[in-house]
């Protein structure tokens, strides 16, 4: 039960050993010497022992002959099927694997059964086949060696939907993918054979993808068990393994939507390749996050393509642990090990390992020990690095022609049949494929996997172009700051610390003004109130890095009791979610990605601990949140709150690197845009996502609001503060937020330079805290009315009209861009050329801040308060550009 998949025969080219710790374990009793270890001879084999309640072996009889208890436990443990399940802590869970493998007789399927695997076996190799012969040269990552791997994946599915299971959602890398799409998913053949024409046009949705990454969305019968079900295939890149919490997250979001707490009705499945499962740090972060009460999807069903190989890489060379699946091993999940040439024993695992995940609702494994017929892709040729592997698989019969011979030979099919179900397959591939040449347009939109019913119009446009008044109603304002300050529970100590900050809300709230926190409390608020679900996920995100927030507050006396005012503004509000995350930022934010992709009236918001931390999960955002729309039509209005400002806190806690995420803007420095009425809306529509920078309070509280009020969804990006959580003219009065108030892009000078413009000899661009600086110094050198200061609230896309009005206020003024950051790491490379195409590079936009260099900010406190003051000597000295090229 321990240690029998070590000698299980699991891999197909009797090569390998089941794992690669070759030695076998001493206590096996593989050979009848080693019966000596536990007191025994052969003698002993025919005498009858009683059976122990930890095992099954006998079914109906308590006693057997050591001869047959061995036998049976060889049969059951170091044959094709390979368990993992002993490191569980629960007898209950141990004894229901137990009772489902070494019962006698378990595994007998009935003729129907075994003809419905072959007759997918057919279609999953023939599918195969078919593409191999109509396009030899194109790549296509085709499932030749695991075949096996649809009717495992079916078989799946249909004892899911017998147990009430009626949403699917499905991760999975390229190798196989069409073949899942074709069969499984049922994509019709014709729009996955076009895709195979080179002369096929792109429609003008976006830049689009390879076929092999493509998602899929479908609602059909299930035949197995005449219930309905939906399917879905979540697009992705060729970075192995990052879907994996984004379907998680999709998936956490369908059951909440259906208040489907256990996860009865919406379950997610994960296939993954041996060498990607064992090497890729994402799918440990994301079993971490399987069991969290916030992040569980009560369980998902893993499935390894273990083909034994990583392109070109051996698995001694490319895992320190015996098998792939090791990693899953953390989170106590069962591991079920199968040669995929029995296709019966990989259907039995299959039916169990689905009983599992619906019965305890926990994760569980199922390794397809298999092999890759062909190269890493079809153009690759696998002798030069593995020959000896390579000689077996050409001599290597095929599963399906293995499968057959035995059902024909024991008389459950006829050789006709099977020829007739090959031909018939063939047919149906054959018409689709005269049918694929009718396609002239590829539409990407036919293979969107989150579709979002209602909310665009039949063509997938938005159905308006114009965006409401973010503003709220007075009164709103006053109730939500009135919670804010209270506790709701009766009898419930909070901290005296906490106290003082819900008082000094509640006298914020009577003066009309808030700052940060109770700024962004009034956005959520208020969209809760109209019915509008709010998360907001990341690391101590419920207290907030900072301790402003305190959306969960803790009683100080009772262990583990806790309340969010939050849920109790309004007796029928939509639910708020607030949720300290694992310390993961790559699958936390895969994750909310996920979530955000299931409906588009939720506000979806992740919060890096600082914003310098973003990077490690760099993968999410430049291939799906950055380029997702382009590449799969696929919208997604995700909220990233990267606290950024240079504080003098050293170089991992001051940069959110504002640069990489302008760099991948799509917005064009170069083409002057038409001002129209509805150009924000316009502009915001055709870009790739939404950068900004807040100065207020109230602006900040806009942001949050435009996003869900929007008739489209684009990702957000907002450096948040730090210093500005508490700074004291850092607040917003409740007349920039009530009714009729919208976002800002643009905040100009409005003191006395804005009077006297003509007198202006110098307009200073900025954005974010840096503000809060450059008018303590202005005023400190009297210059209030030869300076003017305006912020650039929104920095991509790009403000053209609303900068254009500035700079046409102060015809007489130098202009220049100052940035707390350093030269390379800002804002300029990308402000620079769009202010140069407004004045039709008459006029220079000087750059004033931090020189360039490698780290983003200074470790030394005191060279951070130099090379403040330098710039802000520089920017104030009127003269400082006289004579100077630019």
């Amino acid at each position: 039960q321990i240690r029998g998949h070590h000698v299980a025969q699991l891999d197909p080219l009797g090569i390998l050993d089941a794992d690669l710790d070759s030695f076998v374990p001493s206590d096996l009793i593989t050979t009848i010497d080693k019966l000596g270890l536990y007191g025994l001879h052969e003698s002993d084999l025919d005498k009858v022992f009683r059976l122990p309640t930890i095992t099954f072996i006998g079914g109906d009889e308590t006693a057997l002959s050591l001869r047959e208890i061995i036998k049976r436990l060889e049969n059951t443990y170091c044959q094709h099927i390979g368990l993992e399940f002993m490191f569980i802590n629960d007898v209950e869970q141990c004894q229901w694997i137990r009772q489902k493998f070494e019962t006698p007789g378990v595994m007998k399927f009935t003729n129907e059964e075994k003809r419905t695997l072959l007759a997918r076996l057919v279609r999953s190799m023939r599918f195969e086949d078919f593409l191999a012969r109509k396009w030899s040269s194109e790549k296509r990552f085709g499932l030749e060696g695991c075949e096996v791997m649809i009717p495992a994946l079916k078989t799946i599915i249909d004892k899911s939907s017998e147990m009430g299971v009626e949403y699917l959602i499905m991760g999975m890398p390229h190798r196989g993918r069409l073949n899942v799409l074709a069969n499984v998913i049922r994509k019709e053949l014709e729009q996955i054979f076009c895709q195979f024409d080179p002369k096929l046009e792109a429609a003008d949705e976006g830049t689009g993808d390879v076929k092999y990454h493509l998602g899929m969305y479908h609602e059909r019968i299930n035949r197995a068990t005449n219930k309905n079900i939906t399917l879905s295939l979540v697009a992705n890149p060729s970075h192995l393994e990052a879907v994996n919490p984004v379907v998680q997250g999709k998936t956490k979001a369908e059951q909440f939507y259906r208040g489907d707490t256990e996860g009865k009705k919406v379950m997610s499945i994960l296939l993954h390749g041996d060498a990607a499962f064992a090497g890729q740090g994402v799918v440990f972060e994301t079993f971490h996050l399987s069991d969290l009460p916030s992040y569980t999807t009560n369980g998902t069903i893993h499935v390894v393509v273990n083909n034994q190989i990583g392109f070109t890489t051996d698995p001694r060379m490319a895992r320190s642990s015996p098998h792939p699946t090791d990693v899953a091993r953390v989170v106590n999940a069962p591991i079920f090990h199968v040669n995929a040439d029995d296709p019966e024993a990989v259907m039995y695992v299959c039916n169990v390992a689905a009983e599992w995940r619906n019965t305890f609702n926990k994760d569980v494994v199922v390794d397809l020990v298999c092999y890759r017929r062909r190269g890493h892709n079809e153009m690759d040729e696998p002798m030069f690095t593995q020959p000896l592997m390579y000689k077996q698989i050409h001599k290597q019969v095929p599963v399906l022609k293995k499968y057959a011979d035995k059902l024909i030979a024991d008389g459950t099919v006829t050789l006709q049949e099977f020829e007739e179900e090959i031909a018939k397959y063939d047919k149906i591939c054959e018409e689709a494929y005269s049918r694929s040449k009718d396609k002239k347009i590829l539409h990407i939109k036919h293979w969107l996997d989150s579709p979002w019913p209602g909310f665009f119009n039949l063509d997938g446009e938005p159905k308006s172009m114009t965006c409401p008044s973010t503003g709220i109603p007075e009164d709103t304002l006053n109730h939500i700051g009135n919670g804010a300050s209270s506790v709701p529970l009766e009898g419930f100590k909070i901290h005296g610390g906490l106290s003082r900050i819900l008082k000094g809300r509640l006298e914020m709230t009577k003066n009309r003004v808030v700052d940060w926190a109770l700024g962004e409390y009034m956005a959520f608020g208020s969209l809760l109130k109209e019915g509008i679900h709010v998360r907001l996920s990341g690391q101590d995100v419920e207290r907030g890095t900072f301790s402003h927030r305190h959306h969960v507050l803790h009683d100080q006396e009772v262990d583990k009791r806790t309340c969010v005012p939050m849920n109790h503004l309004w007796d029928q509000q939509a639910p708020y979610t607030v949720c300290n995350s694992s310390l993961s930022e790559y699958g936390v934010l895969g994750f909310e990605l996920g979530f955000a992709m299931a409906s588009p009236n939720a506000l979806v918001c992740w919060e890096a601990q600082f914003g310098d931390f973003h990077n490690t999960a760099q993968c999410i955002i430049d291939q799906f949140i950055s380029s997702g729309q382009a590449k799969w039509v696929r919208h997604n209005g995700i909220v990233l709150l990267l606290p950024h400002g240079m504080e003098g806190m050293g170089p991992e806690h001051s940069s959110a690197r504002p640069e990489r995420f302008l760099q991948m803007s799509n917005d064009d420095s170069d083409a002057y845009p038409e001002f129209s009425a509805d150009f924000e809306v316009s502009q915001l529509y055709e870009c790739n996502w939404i950068v900004v920078n807040c100065s207020t309070p109230a602006n900040y509280f806009h942001v949050l609001r435009r996003q869900i009020l929007l008739p489209f969804r684009k990702p957000l990006i907002i450096f948040t503060p730090k210093s500005l959580l508490r700074h004291p003219e850092a607040k917003s009065s409740f007349d920039e937020m009530v009714s009729g108030t919208s976002f800002r892009r643009v905040i100009p000078e409005d003191g006395a330079a804005a009077h006297t413009p003509n007198e202006v000899k110098r307009v200073i661009f900025c954005t974010g805290k840096v503000y809060y600086d450059l008018i303590r110094e202005r005023k400190n050198q009297d210059l209030e009315k030869q300076v003017a200061i305006t912020r650039l609230e929104q920095i991509s896309p790009f403000p053209f009209d609303l900068v254009k009005e500035e700079l046409e206020k102060y015809p007489g003024a130098d202009l220049v861009w100052c940035q707390e950051e350093h030269k390379n790491i800002g804002y300029y490379d990308y402000v620079k050329p769009r202010f140069r195409t407004i004045v039709n590079h008459t006029r220079p936009i000087w750059y004033v801040g931090r020189e360039p260099a490698a780290a983003p900010a200074t470790g030394n406190k005191n060279a951070h308060l130099v090379s403040l003051r330098r710039f802000l000597d520089t920017v104030f000295n009127l003269e400082a550009f006289e004579g100077k090229m630019f």
